[in-house]
């Protein structure tokens, strides 16, 4: 069978180029690193490899290859060619991937004992988590504190205790969160503890910028700080806000000082309230620019014009309630329930007295016999009166 290739004359990118550094990630993706890819190995999504560790090897999970890679090196600043940079060693095998496992079950074991060895110092300190490298040598404890603390004896400690080289690695709240992991008020697992690696700040100028109500309890996440998620949708906002007039607070007319409540960027329109009344009055942001005009040229419009929204919604059907108190009473209830009682024993009583009589009138039947059976026993007894005459 003859085979052509079609793609022998199209150009593809060099191997050697594409495919030099690889990204892992380790603690389900809690910690990302770059390593070099030395024998240009082919790795695939998701597959463990072998990886220089501290003093010995460390396992992980491949994350990120090919050009993409070189995204996130120019993102970050992190050179390429860089010499001090960590090499990929080989595919996880499997002795490299029972150490892994095995050491994996110890961190939960290690993270309560260095818990009770920190009360004991009384250092006001959380260690938060416990990673154990692959090959069992050495461990990095994150801890959480709000002042500095002095952990020099509580190291010499772990380390007599665990048998491990010992790292102490401050993070912060945020960061705790993303390492523990959890679910949103969304329903989704968070995104700190899966595809965030960067924390920007957030304010409460965000939320107001959304037209959200300052609301901590709802605006705070599992960390205890505001949402990450409030920065998501901030540049189209703030992008939309742009069309709106400024200075708008208040609006001069002849009724009133008319007060901004909040701008409805959806909708492109501004809603405003007269000093003394409960009424809102949607305008549109042409004809908030035209009274500004006016209240500038010292005139004040006679009344604020509200456009009339129209809603997409079905219609909801008003339901109409009768007042039926003092009509119905538990003696009028219990009396129709006898009713419907007597009314069923009744109707049970006549079903069973009509089955009784079908089924005496089919014993009838069965016992009376059929017009032939009455000739045969005509015919029989004939027959024997013949035989007896004869006989005699």
């Amino acid at each position: 069978m003859d085979v052509y290739d079609w793609l022998a004359n199209i150009p593809v990118a060099d191997i050697e180029d594409a495919c030099k550094v690889i990204e892992v990630s380790f603690q389900h993706g809690s910690r990302k690193e770059f390593f070099k890819n030395p024998y240009l190995q082919h790795f695939e999504k998701g597959e463990y490899v072998t990886v220089e560790g501290v003093n010995g090897f460390d396992v992980g999970e491949v994350s990120l290859t090919g050009e993409l890679v070189r995204l996130q090196l120019k993102k970050k600043g992190v050179n390429e060619f860089n010499p001090e940079m960590k090499k990929i060693l080989r595919r996880s095998n499997e002795r490299d991937i029972e150490s892994f496992k095995f050491n994996k079950e110890r961190e939960p074991s290690v993270q309560a004992k260095s818990r009770e060895f920190a009360l004991k110092h009384n250092l006001q300190m959380k260690i938060s988590e416990v990673e154990i490298q692959a090959d069992g040598k050495k461990a990095t404890f994150y801890y959480t504190a709000d002042d500095r603390v002095d952990f020099r004896e509580l190291i010499k400690q772990y380390a007599t205790e665990f048998k491990l080289k010992v790292e102490m690695r401050q993070i912060g709240i945020r960061q705790e969160a993303a390492k523990v992991g959890g679910i949103g008020s969304c329903g989704r697992e968070l995104c700190c503890s899966t595809w965030m690696n960067e924390f920007k700040s957030v304010s409460t100028a965000a939320a107001r910028y959304q037209n959200l109500s300052i609301n901590q309890t709802k605006l705070s996440g599992l960390c205890g700080r505001l949402k990450c998620c409030l920065n998501f949708e901030l540049d189209t906002y703030l992008d939309a806000l742009q069309y709106f007039p400024d200075n708008a607070d208040t609006l001069e007319t002849a009724k009133g000082r008319a007060i901004l409540i909040k701008k409805d960027i959806f909708k492109n329109l501004m809603w405003y309230a007269v000093e003394g009344s409960n009424k809102h009055y949607p305008l549109t942001i042409q004809r908030v620019k035209e009274i500004q005009q006016l209240n500038a040229q010292g005139n004040k419009p006679q009344e604020l014009e509200a456009v009339e929204i129209v809603s997409s919604k079905h219609k909801e059907v008003e339901l109409q309630f009768v007042d039926v108190v003092g009509q119905i009473s538990l003696r009028s209830l219990e009396k129709a329930d006898r009713r419907r009682k007597h009314h069923h024993h009744q109707e049970n009583r006549n079903a069973t007295t009509t089955n009784k009589k079908k089924d005496r009138g089919n014993d009838n039947d069965n016992k009376q016999p059929s017009s032939q059976q009455q000739q045969q026993q005509q015919h029989r007894h004939s027959f024997k009166g013949n035989n007896r005459r004869n006989k005699n």
